[in-house]
């Protein structure tokens, strides 16, 4: 089981006799909890099937968290750099404390953000039917459907 050892971080690996799939602490890029997912010693081509599309949906939201959130705080700091620089103020006090800016400037920063990864953001949210038909177009579609639906489910149920 070389997969589980320590990817819920440095040091950590579940017991081997677990039979359970282990959840790490927030990543500290994507801010999601990695998954280290039980196999069991005599897994089914179709239970193996079902766990490598839920361990690829993971990576995918590994991937889309990890950069939305690098270029947001990206993005934040240059808006509030560009926005005390026009009031000709400096990123930190005279204190040395961050400076910041109140709640209404920072409203349109959030609204600008959104707006401008709308799309990206409803892409997000139709991906996870992705997987799913991948399994679902297999010649074990009625087997496999079951549990696609369930996995999918409970994808939205945890949201």
């Amino acid at each position: 089981m070389q997969e589980r050892h320590g990817a819920l971080g440095p040091g950590f690996s579940p017991p081997v006799h677990s039979h359970n799939d282990w959840i790490g602490p927030p990543d500290k890029h994507s801010n999601l909890r990695p998954i280290i997912f039980y196999v069991p010693p005599e897994e089914s081509p179709l239970e193996r099937r079902l766990r490598e599309a839920r361990q690829e949906a993971q990576a995918c939201n590994q991937r889309f968290w990890a950069r939305h959130n690098c270029a947001f705080r990206q993005e934040k700091e240059e808006f509030i750099y560009s926005r005390l620089k026009a009031k000709g103020l400096e990123m930190r006090d005279e204190t040395g404390q961050k400076a910041t800016l109140n709640a209404e400037e920072m409203a349109d920063f959030y609204k600008e953000f959104l707006s401008k990864n709308f799309k990206k953001h409803m892409q997000y949210n139709r991906w996870p039917a992705m997987p799913f038909s991948t399994l679902v177009s297999s010649s074990t579609c009625k087997q496999i459907l079951p549990i696609a639906q369930h996995c999918q489910e409970l994808f939205w149920i945890a949201w």
